[in-house]
Order: structure tokens, then C-alpha cells, then sequence
């Protein structure tokens, strides 16, 4: 394979010409250029894109790790963070975790490596001790609030919206109010539980484990809640339920059983995804994409961490 110094000799110009003319340098003749470009073409260059990034110490890739790749609220934040990439002229590299530690390590041991400038955490698995190992290589931008750490954030106050969701439901006369969260642990799990457990404290009711469903994640994952609700002798009232397509799913499986919603059951979602849209399902919005954005330019910038809180909106339909 033809390099650069080939290319020199055939073209009967400089190394140095040749690289002026490959990174469309303005100070070489025209003679010269046309020298080189045919040199070029009769050698069947291909410049080394891996070595051009290297010397220009970087790779317009940036890395962007996900639990999950077809799941509609991941999948609303990358399509922001793509949608900023695009105008960037930047690339992704994507990196589906599953939320297993090894699979975010991997990431992060790209950024040391300098195969991507800089990676996007939408949803952390590791702790804080293993994230600051890494921040010396480039810039970490989490979805989460990460005031305080050397790192950029973008993300809602999870305590907040909680609060003001379980506020809402206890004013439309809700005393017995249970919530579905994705997973235990996580930031914002322990957010949303701690503001479940000041709410009930705060209204005077004690505090009910089995209204509490975890790994709510997905539409069938709505199966088990319902299951679980027919079988309860004093089930709760109403449900917070921390997506939309596990409501949906929720929605669905009540009326296959029977069981009337909201009369019966109401219900009350996350993010506003589409299908909260068709099936009239009350929720708060996140407003997804635009944080996606967000992630994608605090991860180009290099010089300084900056941190965003972004407001939710109440959706009120018909499930409340």
C-alpha cells in the first residue's frame, strides 16, 4: 500500500507538499497540486484516517453508553444527542451496558485510550471511585445530578418531580399510593424513594412494601404488577409509575382483568412517550430529546464541567 513518501516521489515533490496538499494547505502551486493529485490516483491512496486523528489529537467520536438500546426513554436521549452530533460533525460509538460494571469500564477505557473524545454515561452503573479514575483522559457527562463531581451533567431533579407527582395524585384524593421503579439502585432510584417516604410521612399513612414493584422496565413487565394487585387484599389506589410504556402495559393488563381505570386503579406515568399520547395516560413530561442535546455539548466542551436541571410538565389526561 502507497504512503505518503511514495506519493512524494512519484509526484517529484516534498513530504511536506504532499501533506499541505492533503489538508488543502493554500500556499502550493497549482502545478504542484495537480502533481500530487494524480500521484494519488495512479497509486490508489488512502490516507490512514486513524493516523490524521492522532495527529490532530483527536477522533470526532464520542462514545455514548446505555443500559438498554430499545428502550423509548434511552432512545429519545440518543436521538438528541445524534440529532447535535450531526451538526457537530461528530460520530457515535455506542456502548450498550446492560447495566453490568465490566461493559461502562469498557467505555471508559476507550476515552483512556483515546479512541473517542469524549463518552456520554445516560445511566451510571459504576461508582464514583471508578469514574474518577477516568476523568483525567477527557470529558464524562452523566444524566444525572452530578453537582459537585468534576464531571458535566444534564438531568432533572428526580426528589422534585416525584414529590410533586405523588402531591397531585393525593390531591385527586389518593391516600393508598404505590410506584414502579426500573431498578433499586441508581441515583435516581434512591431520589424518588426518598421523596415516596417523606410524602407518606408527610400525609401520616404508614408505609406499605408490597405497593412498592421494582425491575419495571418494559410493557409485559406490567403483567407482574397487576398479578401482584388482583392478589392483595388491600391493594393501593393509585400508581406512580416511572414509564410510560410499563403504565401502558399496567393500563392494558387492568382491563383484560376487569379493573377500571382510574376509577379502580389511577395511574400515572413518565416522559411523555408517544404511547402515554395514544392511550390518554397522565404524566409528566421529560423533556428527553433536549436533554440529549445538552449531553452532546457539555461533552465538547473541554475547559470546564457545567451542570443543567431541566423542568418537568405535568400531562394531565385521562387515567387520574
Amino acid at each position: 500500500m502507497a504512503n505518503i513518501k511514495d506519493i512524494a516521489k512519484k509526484a517529484g515533490v516534498s513530504v511536506t507538499t504532499v501533506s499541505r496538499v492533503l489538508n488543502n494547505h493554500p500556499y502550493v502551486s497549482e502545478e504542484k497540486k495537480e502533481a500530487v493529485y494524480r500521484a494519488i490516483e495512479e497509486c490508489n491512496y488512502q490516507r490512514n484516517i486513524n493516523a490524521v486523528h492522532l495527529s490532530k489529537g483527536e477522533t470526532l467520536l464520542i462514545g455514548v453508553a446505555v443500559p438498554y438500546t430499545n428502550h423509548p426513554y434511552f432512545g429519545l436521549l440518543v436521538e438528541g444527542i445524534a440529532n447535535e452530533a450531526v451538526k457537530k460533525n461528530y460520530k457515535l460509538v455506542l456502548f450498550q451496558t446492560n447495566y453490568e460494571e465490566g461493559r461502562e469500564i469498557e467505555a471508559l477505557k476507550m476515552l483512556q485510550h483515546k479512541q473517542i473524545d469524549a463518552l456520554i454515561i445516560c445511566s451510571r452503573i459504576c461508582d464514583w471511585e471508578i469514574i474518577n479514575e477516568y476523568l483525567e483522559y477527557g470529558p464524562i457527562v452523566l444524566c444525572e445530578d452530578a453537582r459537585g463531581r468534576n464531571v458535566s451533567s444534564a438531568f432533572i431533579d428526580h426528589y422534585k418531580s416525584f414529590s410533586r407527582a405523588l402531591e397531585f395524585l393525593h390531591k385527586k384524593g389518593h391516600h393508598k399510593i404505590g410506584y414502579c421503579l426500573g431498578r433499586k439502585s441508581g441515583s435516581n432510584s434512591r431520589q424518588r424513594r426518598r421523596a415516596y417516604k417523606d410524602f407518606i410521612s408527610k400525609i401520616n399513612v404508614s408505609f406499605e412494601p408490597d405497593y412498592i414493584f421494582y425491575d419495571c422496565l418494559n410493557f409485559e413487565d406490567g403483567v407482574q404488577v397487576v398479578q401482584r394487585l388482583i392478589n392483595m387484599p388491600d391493594p393501593p389506589t393509585a400508581l406512580l409509575v416511572t414509564s410510560d410504556i410499563v403504565a401502558a402495559g399496567i393500563f392494558t393488563f387492568c382491563r383484560e382483568k376487569g379493573i377500571k381505570i382510574p376509577d379502580d386503579l389511577a395511574l400515572m406515568g413518565f416522559d411523555n412517550q408517544p404511547i402515554a399520547k395514544i392511550m390518554h395516560i397522565t404524566t409528566l413530561e421529560i423533556p428527553l430529546v433536549e436533554m440529549g442535546r445538552k449531553l452532546l455539548l457539555q461533552a465538547l466542551e473541554r475547559e470546564r464541567t457545567s451542570h443543567e436541571e431541566f423542568s418537568v410538565t405535568l400531562i394531565k389526561r385521562q387515567t387520574v
